[in-house]
């Protein structure tokens, strides 16, 4: 063997597990594996994940924070109006630049698998090309999937379904939309079976921006899960934010998740922005915006969460960590018992991977040899902790090293120095 990591702890409970790396796959998993490799690893108990994916970020416009200017209030709207006075500003090299840090940030925090959508709204296709370009440079150690994005909206925006077409045609992967923004509700109805039919035609995923708002009867998701069924295209479509549902009444809820179940539709959550864009018409009580995730997982629908910003005209915060992600999601969803805070670690580890599509994910004879060496035991304390990455593996190669997160105190009235890790 190549590599050999001693004593893991895996995501499903197993302890005490040895992962025999050969090449670019993992070769063995299992209790006391006799092989030996030229380089060993002792996990000391520590978790081993599969490395975590983002099933919604927007790299075009990621660490652009203060350009032109800052979002002042905070909201969606500004931010949308910001963008639109950046894309004329935008150089392309200076956008890889940016890209290419986010992705370096991210590969330091054990996150291999990004989906980003890319504005295509600018005829020039500036920020699409330059993806393209982070996509190839980053290939050998980071999956990156582009979402044509229609950010003005596809018929709101006269050129838009053109240069989504010629997006698709320069190798972004997935069909995007945004019927929420588009003039009428029937406009945004009447985008969505546009969008899907053209993916049916391509053999394309979808994935809609989808009802990001606070108004209950914004109800897009509806028509989303019903063009899937008749096109069928289940398993190959995601509605993204869907956090009118969380304003929806119950009982129209109560048809709309089985619909979207049958439909086989995934959901992605974005915690971060959610709680921080949605509500902001509401005094007291306010509501926390995020969709249903508990009752969406309940229904049977993946459900993965996104960071979706960091660092641009949208979000001031963030830093490519999927575990704070997934520490604001659990909170914000009130899933604390211990089996929902497990699903909220799936929903950044192999929820969105399957959504994404992604092939030899995980942690069995075959697989990517793709992994994490996390500093904490199991996957609730690494969302506790927010935990070092100690180690990441890329096709069993090393990309990214970091020492356990420690602490020495002297303090008075002790005998001696005190070291521990922290928090544990």
């Amino acid at each position: 063997m190549d590599l050999v990591i001693r004593n893991a702890s895996l995501p499903d409970g197993r302890t005490s597990i040895d992962i025999a790396v050969e090449g670019a796959r993992i070769a063995a998993v299992g209790h006391a594996l006799p092989m030996t490799a030229a380089r060993e690893i002792d996990a000391a108990g520590d978790l081993v994940s599969p490395p975590f994916v983002d099933a919604h970020f927007h790299m075009d416009a990621t660490l652009s924070y203060g350009l032109p200017r800052v979002n002042q209030s905070g909201t969606l709207l500004e931010g949308i109006a910001l963008w639109g006075e950046l894309k004329p500003q935008l150089a392309q090299e200076a956008l890889i630049e940016r890209a290419m840090q986010y992705c370096d940030w991210a590969v330091a925090r054990g996150l291999l698998a990004i989906r980003s959508h890319v504005d295509i709204c600018d005829d020039r296709l500036l920020a699409a090309e330059a993806l393209l370009e982070v996509k190839r440079r980053v290939a050998p150690y980071l999956d990156l999937q582009l979402v044509a994005f229609p950010q003005d909206g596809i018929l709101r925006s006269a050129t838009a379904f053109d240069n989504l077409k010629r997006a698709i045609g320069m190798g972004v992967d997935v069909v995007g939309g945004i019927p929420h923004f588009e003039r009428t509700m029937a406009d945004g109805a009447a985008s969505v079976t546009l969008l899907c039919e053209f993916a049916a035609e391509r053999g394309l995923r979808v994935d809609m921006h989808c009802d990001e708002s606070d108004d209950p009867m914004s109800r897009h998701i509806e028509t989303l899960a019903a063009e899937t069924l008749r096109l069928g295209m289940q398993g190959r479509v995601t509605g993204s934010h869907l956090t009118s549902m969380h304003s929806m009444d119950n009982y129209y809820v109560s048809k709309l998740l089985p619909l979207i179940a049958e439909s086989g539709v995934a959901a992605i959550a974005n915690p971060l922005i959610n709680i921080t864009l949605q509500g902001r018409h509401d005094s007291y009580p306010k509501r926390r915006g995020m969709t249903r995730v508990p009752e969406l997982m309940a229904a049977g629908v993946d459900v993965a969460f996104g960071h979706d910003c960091v660092m641009d005209p949208w979000y001031g915060l963030g830093s490519g960590d999927m575990l704070e992600v997934a520490h604001m999601g659990l909170h914000v969803a009130q899933m604390t018992g211990q089996q929902a805070m497990l699903r909220c670690f799936g929903a950044i580890t192999e929820t969105p991977a399957r959504i994404l599509g992604l092939e030899h994910y995980g942690i069995a004879p075959g697989c990517n040899a793709d992994l994490v060496l996390l500093d904490a035991a199991t996957p609730v304390e690494a969302i506790r902790l927010r935990a070092a990455r100690r180690l990441v593996l890329r096709r069993g190669q090393i990309v990214s090293e970091a020492p356990p997160a420690t602490a020495s105190l002297t303090l008075p009235g002790r005998p001696s120095t005190v070291n521990f890790r922290l928090g544990r």
